[in-house]
């Protein structure tokens, strides 16, 4: 789903996915906006089915999976897209606020791919896509410590896994986004007060000037490269 209307990473993603054949499930804490995504394939005479899970919980992954695997039969693909940046350096941050953020990017990517590549290996493989971000490898501008450090994390884990199992004909990749113009940033008030006090349009000049062509990505560039 998308945190606000227009078009989130895993929103064109899953989009995209249908567009190239796939049967695509569609997984958010907030349903309505997975069925939205799911409406959009549908309405492309793709096929999608919109469930609601926490990342954050086993139990609700091994719901999903369980789901998947009975109306499909298997699982080719497994697309990590989850991430919430909480505005603060280690010093600002609350202990709490830094459990969540770990929680919600980096636990999440560790029970997918901890429920979904059983199901791969047995089938004969499968591909991961995690989506990191830029902020993984250098300073962006802003401090959001919780940020940098789950994604820089992400990597690795994706680089030690994917050698785990290459032999398994399981891929494990990750997508590094540079910055990108989505619902998630427009919606992040951490962020716009960051960037230009909680003015919104000032935050997109600031990041359109950050990049080397003058403009952020969109969802799309992050939609096509997981495809």
């Amino acid at each position: 789903g998308s945190i606000g209307p227009g078009w989130g990473n895993g929103k064109a993603t899953a989009v995209a996915f249908a567009r190239e054949g796939a049967r695509v499930v569609c997984v958010d804490i907030d349903v309505e906006a997975a069925q939205d995504t799911a409406k959009l394939i549908a309405d492309e005479d793709g096929v999608a089915l919109a469930l609601r899970a926490d990342v954050t919980q086993s139990d609700d992954i091994a719901r999903i999976v369980a789901t998947t695997k009975a109306m499909f039969g298997r699982i080719d693909i497994l697309d990590n897209n989850v991430g919430v940046a909480a505005m603060g350096g280690v010093v600002e941050i609350e202990e709490a606020e830094w459990d969540r953020v770990f929680a919600v990017n980096l636990k999440s990517c560790y029970l997918a791919m901890k429920h979904v590549i059983p199901v791969m290996v047995a089938q004969g493989g499968g591909a991961i896509v995690n989506i990191s971000s830029i902020a993984s490898i250098r300073y962006t501008g802003v401090p959001y410590s919780t940020y940098y450090a789950t994604k820089a994390a992400m990597n690795h884990l994706t680089a030690t896994t994917a050698v785990e199992y290459a032999p398994k004909k399981v891929r494990v990749n990750a997508i590094l986004p540079g910055l990108m113009k989505t619902p998630m940033v427009e919606k992040s008030a951490g962020l716009a007060q960051a960037y230009a006090g909680g003015d919104v349009e000032g935050m997109w000049r600031k990041r359109d000037a950050q990049c080397p062509m003058g403009h952020m990505g969109t969802a799309w560039d992050v939609a096509h490269a997981a495809v």
